[in-house]
């Protein structure tokens, strides 16, 4: 062989985390105090480093991997995508582009049969609300707190977490709001109809005194995600689509996370019977194979620009290796049934499960979900719910999250969790098994958490 053709040997974890350090710049992070794990490979529901530790990923990639890695299917699409067209600019109509947005309008509820493609979740939120303000001529915008939307400059001043709080200049035309948690209310309920008419009003007060001339959107999560995984109460979205009707408010539903399955449902909407003038999904739409985003826009708001340039575009929009993605992904889901199996297994495995482990540990506080969405709230005494760290907590405060987390690692489960909460989100077409194995990780990691009770 000569040198140019002798295949390159395999690196080790070593090497690769040294280029790591070296070089990437990571989300999120101070850049001196991380330890990324240096991944070797991924299957299914599973992901392994270079020594041969494997992990029962149930963070799902960061909420994506609907259908696991590295499904064949999805990778032979993209194999074959990129031998036909690997890219292409957005202004044209090409096949792969085109059936994404059919197979995702199929399935959006209502009459949301438009579709703008992003690069991911965040630049949709920022095209939405760009398009809600054009829509309506007005300013503002109204976000709950405990929610994220983002990270791009729209996006994170809609954001209701402290992740907006660096880039927050005051000046994005943004308003945040209450909106329902009945496990830490803000409105002194009792119960969930309590919860849910006190939220809807103090959401109509918020309205009224911000001038609803003013407002062009209202955005919400339907579930929110890494705030806790918060299932509104039963006619809350229906009162806040009844608002929004009633003042001339655009009502947009940012599904990026709890869109494409992971609630049981193609989309967490379907739950509610709910329709939003726009909706917002990436992630699951082809399980994070190549990034892809988008936005779903109703009849009214596209008749806007019918006659009128949308001034807004992205290179990549549509992108063909990300829409035949997205094609074989829906295609999967359809034919696998994963939509029906994270129903399924949330109702009659993974809910009863976690119930019977808050039952067990004192630790948990709450357990809240649906399908493949769920949280444990992590408590120090489930009387007073007193958190099990300090809201936003680092550091030393944030020890007692730490050690359970590092408590999951060494069994094998690499979990999500963020604040006070860890989320329960495999691949939401997990096997029965693999489930099973992965909550009995969680029981040991939890007898950890319980250590810093009482």
């Amino acid at each position: 062989m000569t040198p140019q053709s002798t295949p390159a040997a395999s690196p080790s974890g070593a090497a690769v985390k040294a280029a790591d350090r070296a070089h990437v710049f990571h989300s999120w992070s101070a850049q001196d105090l991380i330890d990324p794990l240096a991944v070797a490979g991924a299957e299914g529901s599973y992901f392994w480093d270079y020594d041969g530790k494997r992990y029962l990923d149930f963070t799902s990639g960061l909420v994506f991997t609907n259908i696991g890695y590295q499904h064949p299917k999805v990778v032979a699409a993209i194999q074959e995508q990129a031998g036909r067209m690997t890219t292409f600019a957005p202004a044209f109509a090409i096949e792969a582009r085109s059936e994404a947005a059919r197979l995702i309008a199929e399935r959006t509820p209502g009459d949301l049969d438009k579709i703008f493609f992003t690069n991911g979740g965040a630049d949709a939120v920022e095209h939405a609300l760009r398009m809600a303000r054009l829509h309506t001529g007005r300013p503002k915008v109204l976000s709950a707190y405990r929610s994220y939307h983002g990270g791009t400059q729209q996006a994170v001043n809609v954001t209701g977490d402290p992740r907006r709080w660096a880039s927050d200049t005051g000046t994005a035309g943004v308003v945040h709001f209450w909106a329902p948690f009945p496990y830490r209310s803000r409105f002194y309920a009792e119960t969930e109809e309590q919860e849910c008419a006190r939220a809807l009003e103090h959401l109509e007060t918020t309205i009224a005194f911000e001038g609803p001339g003013t407002i062009a959107a209202i955005v919400l999560e339907t579930i929110p995600g890494t705030a806790g995984i918060m299932v509104p109460p039963p006619g809350y979205l229906a009162g806040v689509r009844e608002i929004c009707d009633r003042h001339g408010i655009v009502f947009v539903l940012d599904e990026v996370m709890a869109g494409f399955g992971r609630t049981g449902t193609w989309f967490a909407a379907d739950l509610f019977g709910v329709v939003p003038d726009l909706m917002t999904f990436a992630k699951g739409v082809n399980s994070g194979y190549v990034p892809l985003g988008g936005v779903a826009i109703s009849p009214a708001i596209a008749e806007t620009f019918a006659r009128r340039p949308y001034p807004g575009g992205l290179t990549y929009s549509g992108h063909p290796l990300a829409c035949a993605a997205a094609v074989a992904t829906i295609g999967v889901m359809a034919e696998e049934g994963v939509v029906e199996h994270a129903a399924r297994l949330g109702a009659d495995v993974l809910g009863p499960a976690l119930r019977e482990l808050a039952a067990r540990h004192p630790s948990v506080g709450e357990v809240r979900g649906t399908g493949m969405f769920w949280a444990l709230e992590l408590v120090r005494d489930r009387e007073t719910r007193e958190p099990l760290v300090p809201y936003n907590a680092t550091g030393e405060a944030n020890a007692p999250m730490a050690a359970f987390a590092a408590a999951a690692k060494r069994h094998g489960l690499w979990p999500f969790v963020n604040m006070n909460r860890t989320h329960v989100v495999p691949p939401c077409n997990v096997g029965e098994a693999e489930l099973k194995e992965g909550l009995a990780a969680l029981d040991a990691a939890l007898s950890v958490a319980d250590t810093y009770t009482g």
